[in-house]
């Protein structure tokens, strides 16, 4: 994985509807850098394509300032927790959404 758009679209693939329904709410990721810009999960639908690239209004919106930070923790080389207590990640509006968003990831 290269850019936050093929993360994303990697993550959509791998979205079914048992997760989305296990998880039953909105992200809005915020990615910073070169390849960043603004993507929306909308986990309440009943199918996909759960993520777009767009904006909207989330109940636990991620940011992460540089994109090859978050390419990072997507593809499992950066721990989410070492990166979020390490100030890489940013956390706004519901912290227990966030935790589960390690299921979105694998």
């Amino acid at each position: 994985m290269s850019n936050p758009t093929k993360v994303f679209e990697d993550m959509n693939a791998r979205i079914t509807q048992e997760k989305a329904k296990k998880i039953n709410s909105t992200y809005l990721f915020d990615i910073g850098g070169d390849d960043g810009g603004k993507w929306f999960a909308d986990l309440t639908r009943s199918e996909g394509p759960y993520i777009e690239q767009k904006d909207g209004e989330a109940k636990c919106t991620i940011t992460v300032p540089k994109s090859e930070d978050w390419v990072a923790i997507a593809s499992g080389k950066m721990n989410p927790t070492s990166a979020f207590m390490q100030g890489k990640i940013k956390v706004k509006g519901d912290m227990s959404m966030a935790m589960k968003l390690q299921t979105l990831l694998s």
